[in-house]
């Protein structure tokens, strides 16, 4: 097979600008898929930090002084008081009714279950021959209102 009238000027060039046109459809197609680069990004600084070497500075312990108005009170043991926590006892498993207000003729708010245990935020006050406390719940501080002091037992705070 005789190639020699395949290639003369007219197929060489051809071919060249074939090849030519290809790669550069190939790179316009590469440039206008490639992700762009924000001009906001420019030269970023590495920061450094020092962390100066050990010095022969003697270990002092500081002494600890109590502000007098961050103190919290601490309460004569079995001793209902704001700040502790009590426990529903004595209704032989019946539950206590939480009050809307101190008194045996406000609205109930909610069953408290027996051994169930509350925080003291408010109290006391006296009403219908009961000492009455403001109790909320630890884990929902939607289950709050007043309970009478005779169906609740002092626990030590978690």
């Amino acid at each position: 097979m005789d190639l020699k009238p395949y290639l003369n000027r007219s197929v060489f060039f051809g071919a060249i600008g074939f090849a030519g046109g290809f790669i550069l459809i190939t790179l316009i197609v590469i440039g206008f898929t490639s992700p762009r680069l924000s001009p906001e990004v420019g030269f970023a600084p590495a920061d450094l930090t020092l962390i100066p070497a050990p010095t022969h500075t003697p270990n002092v312990t500081p002494t600890p002084t109590l502000d007098p108005n961050l103190v919290t009170p601490t309460l004569a043991p079995n001793t209902i008081g704001v700040g502790g926590y009590v426990q529903i006892s004595g209704t032989e498993g019946e539950g206590l009714r939480i009050r809307s207000a101190p008194g045996l003729n406000s609205d109930t708010v909610f069953f408290g279950g027996e051994d169930e245990v509350f925080i003291v935020r408010e109290g006391s006050e006296v009403a219908d021959g009961y000492t009455w406390w403001y109790l909320v719940a630890p884990y929902d501080e939607t289950r709050a209102g007043w309970a009478a002091a005779d169906f609740l037992a002092v626990v030590p705070s978690p």
